[in-house]
């Protein structure tokens, strides 16, 4: 964990800690490896599609299988994580996570997105970033701003991709808080993609789980959340559009 080495009083109610660069590393790369492990977790229990309505051992509850997509969810604490899988067919797992990394294009499949930019590159497969949403974004998003990692994995048979907040304290330090922005914290999300045996064709698995903050009801939250996951939708577009006739 970082050592706070400094703080500074920026409203009555907030402070920003400065960490070396170092100190910074060690906690992303600890909290970036439980959310690769949740990443992984979720995407190997009920690998076939399940049925309306059914809740595995681990906690997934599925809410709907519609054209081949599954979203299901899980409790927990007071908010609800999301998941949705989808078997990708004639897309390897490189070229749909090349367009899922591209930030620059980021705009492209989140609508509601009006930034999106690296702060810094700690690795070749760590970084951090910044998201802003604009007052035209969905209620959710609207007017919020999130300080994110992005950690890459390169597997045999697939990519993990996984993107969370930094604590508020930390975010505050490398990236002051926008005027009138909501700093949202993203708690777990990312992909799983695996290429799948014999087949050039890929699972794709994505899970969300995100707090707002600011004067939204959680049930709201909640309900709003399984529509994220529908995002996929928009990259297999992308990707499928890089494809050679």
């Amino acid at each position: 964990m970082p050592q706070k080495m400094s703080s500074s009083t920026v409203t009555p109610c907030s402070r920003s800690w400065s960490i070396s660069e170092d100190s910074l590393k060690r906690y992303v790369h600890f909290a970036s490896e439980s959310c690769i492990q949740e990443l992984l977790s979720a995407s190997d229990s009920n690998r076939v599609v399940g049925i309306n309505g059914a809740t595995g051992s681990d906690g997934w509850k599925v809410l709907t299988v519609e054209n081949g997509v599954e979203i299901s969810k899980r409790r927990s604490g007071s908010l609800h994580a999301f998941r949705s899988r989808w078997l990708l067919k004639s897309l390897s797992p490189q070229q749909f996570i090349t367009v899922a990394n591209a930030i620059d294009a980021a705009k492209q499949w989140d609508s509601d997105l009006v930034e999106a930019k690296y702060i810094k590159d700690l690795e070749e497969n760590l970084s951090i970033i910044r998201l802003r949403f604009g007052d035209s974004a969905k209620p959710l998003f609207r007017n919020r701003e999130f300080i994110v990692y992005e950690r890459r994995e390169t597997m045999e048979d697939g990519t993990v991709v996984a993107v969370a907040s930094l604590p508020k304290e930390i975010a505050a330090g490398l990236q002051p808080k926008q005027n009138n922005a909501i700093r949202g914290l993203l708690l777990q999300s990312g992909w799983v993609v695996e290429q799948l045996e014999g087949d050039d064709s890929c699972m794709v698995t994505y899970v969300v789980q995100l707090d707002p903050a600011g004067w939204l009801p959680k049930c709201f939250v909640n309900r709003l959340n399984n529509k994220l996951v529908m995002i996929i939708e928009n990259l297999r577009k992308l990707a499928q559009a890089t494809l050679p006739n």
